[in-house]
């Protein structure tokens, strides 16, 4: 386990941070987003040396976007790569959506009316989610019970829109544009093998796994996670039976034992079917999902949970919430300030 760990803080980029804002999203391919700033801190914890600045410029120069990519979840992912994991994700995503769209009266022709609506607000910079519920209003749709979220995911992973630019704010703004996909999405790539080109991508910033943790990861069925495993072979190494670690290993430049403040909902946590090789069983329910979803932020040391921490808490310098048998030390007090560093500077 102590190996896997090790091995797992490499691939994250925990303990062999990334250059730039992009080289960690590029090697991440989608970190989980939904709580925007908590999906910005997952990319700045594993770059060196970067402020949220940084990670809002990435995406005002178009290099960054949020989508539903997987699991009708909000994830951060390089512009570049939105089209082709779509092509493989988006079909299960609307499959299991289905019924709730049924409840909500979603058929095509509404969202067919909803793009019509949407339209003239994205050739002219793009719109919040706001603007955009009341351009569905304007055309007779009501967004409330969900119904204009749920559009808004459909048009995202029909390909047609994505959240782009951040919104200005004198704060820390948690709101983005959203904004057409032809228009903001310039280069793109289109890999040979889409399915297999995921699964390398995930075990190239998550390995150590296996196709049940891909499975999870990428909403896709066990079936086809193992199809993709299989597609796979000779782009990654089968460390274990029915385990893969990619190929070539970061260099690690932190030390094992360095302790990380990660968000809510951090790909080091939630990632994997099997969370106990990071976090003992009865810590488990303090960290989440719970009851309303929640992942709370976690603190790790040695690549295990030890406690966990609120994003405001740490701007405040308030100690984070300690398991039985840890303490926070200095390198706790380390991590969380480099937290608000991130935030203020």
């Amino acid at each position: 386990m102590s190996e896997l760990r090790s091995h797992r803080l490499r691939s994250h980029r925990l303990t062999a941070p990334a250059r730039s804002v992009s080289d960690a999203a590029e090697h991440m391919l989608a970190v989980q987003a939904q709580d925007f700033l908590a999906g910005r801190w997952a990319l700045g914890v594993r770059t060196k040396g970067v402020f949220l600045r940084d990670v809002d410029a990435a995406f005002a120069r178009g290099e960054l976007v949020r989508a539903w990519t997987t699991r009708g979840t909000l994830h951060i992912i390089p512009a570049r790569d939105l089209g082709w994991v779509l092509s493989v994700t988006a079909a299960r995503q609307r499959q299991q959506a289905a019924g709730r769209h049924r409840d909500l009266g979603i058929d095509d022709e509404m969202v067919a009316a909803a793009a019509n609506a949407l339209r003239p607000a994205l050739s002219d910079g793009g719109c919040t989610r706001a603007e955009a519920f009341t351009r569905f209003e304007s055309v007779g749709i009501d967004p409330s019970g969900q119904r204009g979220i749920h559009l808004l995911f459909t048009l995202t992973i029909d390909g047609l829109i994505c959240q782009g630019p951040v919104v200005e704010s004198d704060g820390i703004t948690r709101e983005q544009r959203f904004v057409a996909v032809d228009d903001r999405v310039g280069e793109s790539v289109q890999p040979d093998d889409p399915l297999a080109e995921l699964f390398v991508r995930y075990i190239d910033g998550h390995g150590p796994a296996g196709a049940r943790d891909f499975a999870w990861w990428s909403g896709l069925t066990l079936t086809a996670a193992r199809e993709a495993a299989e597609r796979a072979q000779g782009r990654v190494q089968e460390t274990d039976a029915g385990v893969y670690a990619a190929l070539k290993s970061a260099r690690r430049s932190l030390d094992d034992a360095t302790a990380f403040a990660l968000p809510a909902f951090d790909e080091y946590y939630i990632s994997y079917a099997d969370r106990t090789s990071v976090c003992d069983p009865e810590n488990a329910g303090a960290v989440g999902p719970g009851k309303n979803g929640m992942v709370r932020p976690t603190v790790i040391e040695s690549g295990r949970v030890t406690g966990t921490w609120s994003h405001a808490a740490a701007t405040r310098n308030e100690l984070p919430q300690m398991f039985d048998g840890h303490g926070a030390d200095a390198s706790v007090a380390s991590a969380l300030a480099r937290f608000a560093r991130f935030v203020e500077s």
